[in-house]
């Protein structure tokens, strides 16, 4: 499955690579790939761009999958919003991941963090510390160069709203092609959806499944009943209801079995599509679009680390 936009042709199933233990990174990676995943979402932040590299490279000789069938995106994290860190942030991403051109670069979210080694910087209360001498458009205008020069296919934008999203989209030069949030039936993001559709812009949601958070749609009455009826997990079930409404979407399975359970999807009957959508409850399980500070990422102290 395929989706067209931008002159970017993106798998509709993807793997998210945020797994902080690095030997279950590689071996995570492995078994999306041999379960038939060939887009592999990637970041900065997650401080495993190395092991995800070294797992593709050595799965794709052992596959005999070439580059061009494997489709990459990475992020630019918040300390390197500065047009004069862009390029290099990029470089960085594009060695630890033994590429020779990105796929897709992300703006990991619409905050700037004060620029330097330390992804997390806080003052002596533990409050963020946001640099104010830099805009969205401004870095935005970076990333648009590294478009030019060849390496990297396409940009977007992560952890967005509308309200972002708008100004930015129509002050663009190059247009966002991808636009990833949280999104399942707890969070439609049913106007950001339609907006991105107006302007062919491709919206990949991640935790599609809810982050696998209890209580939470993998364990919604609806989505159990469905599941039931038409023979497929509860997993099977969101991930379908997520590609009917013309997303794209992100799963982390851990192990073989899952990855092939994730990778095997097919259509809701219209009548089950529809349960789901009539869904009411309403939850995000990520806030990191409030303030940039990333909801899935664990801590870190040390910034050597």
């Amino acid at each position: 499955m395929k989706t067209e936009n931008n002159a970017i042709n993106m798998p509709s199933l993807g793997f998210g690579t945020l797994i902080p233990d690095p030997a279950e990174t590689i071996r995570a990676t492995r078994y999306a790939l041999e379960a038939g995943f060939r887009h592999f979402d990637c970041a900065e932040r997650y401080r495993n761009e190395s092991e995800v590299g070294e797992a593709l490279e050595a799965g794709m000789a052992t596959e005999g999958i070439a580059r061009e069938d494997i489709f990459m995106t990475t992020k630019l994290w918040n300390t390197n919003h500065r047009p004069d860190r862009v390029e290099a942030a990029f470089e960085g991403s594009l060695k630890r991941l033994r590429i020779d051109y990105l796929d897709l670069y992300l703006i990991h979210t619409p905050f700037a963090f004060q620029p330097g080694d330390d992804q997390d910087p806080r003052d002596e209360n533990g409050n963020v510390i946001y640099d104010k001498d830099v805009t969205l458009l401004d870095t935005w205008k970076a990333m648009e160069d590294l478009v030019d020069g060849g390496k990297c296919r396409a940009i977007g934008l992560s952890d967005v709203t509308l309200e972002t999203l708008v100004p930015l989209y129509e002050s663009a030069r190059i247009k966002p092609a991808v636009v990833q949030v949280e999104s399942h039936p707890y969070l439609p993001e049913t106007e950001l959806l339609e907006y991105c559709k107006e302007k062919n812009i491709i919206l990949l949601a991640f935790a599609p499944l809810g982050h696998g958070m209890r209580p939470g749609p993998l364990e919604d009455p609806a989505v159990l009943a469905v599941a039931e009826r038409v023979k497929k997990t509860p997993a099977q079930v969101l991930l379908a209801w997520a590609l009917q409404r013309g997303t794209t979407l992100l799963t982390t399975p851990r192990t073989a079995a899952r990855a092939k359970e994730n990778f095997d999807v097919s259509p809701l009957p219209e009548d089950a599509f529809n349960e789901i959508n009539n869904i009411q409850t309403r939850q995000r399980f990520n806030h990191v679009v409030k303030t940039g500070v990333p909801g899935f990422i664990p801590r870190v102290e040390d910034s050597g680390n």
